[in-house]
């Protein structure tokens, strides 16, 4: 069982930036690819960004490619997502979840991937 706790969301202005955290319990972090998805009211949840167990291998949704960097602390059991450049368009509920993978070099987009889900942060950008 893993437990996932998000944590740095707030309310920003358009063009600012927010580091959002996603603290895991669990001794074989590393082999758990993370992914980051978003909710928007009124909308599906959505892919954002992930990472592999290993921290080599990462994917980004292109809405956020160039703007977003997810990176991993293994020995802290931690992911981040550095979010540069917000958009009013960006505000959203934003999750952390963890998928299996023994290899530790898979970064998966998908969410039938992962098995573990974090409460939410939410993330609020002013124009």
């Amino acid at each position: 069982q893993v437990q996932l706790v998000e944590s740095g969301g707030g309310l920003v202005q358009a063009g600012g930036s927010l580091r959002l955290s996603c603290a895991a319990s669990g001794r074989t972090f590393s082999r758990y690819a993370v992914g980051w998805f978003r909710q928007a009211p009124g909308e599906e949840r959505e892919f954002v960004a992930s990472i592999s167990g290993n921290g080599a291998s990462t994917y980004y949704a292109d809405s956020v490619k160039g703007r977003f960097t997810i990176s991993r602390d293994n020995a802290k059991n931690t992911v981040f997502l550095l979010m540069n450049r917000l958009k009013p368009e960006d505000t959203a509920v934003y999750y952390c979840a963890s998928g299996w993978d023994p290899t530790g070099g898979r970064a998966y987009y998908t969410e039938i991937s992962y098995n573990y889900w974090g409460q939410g942060t939410q993330v609020t950008v002013s124009s």
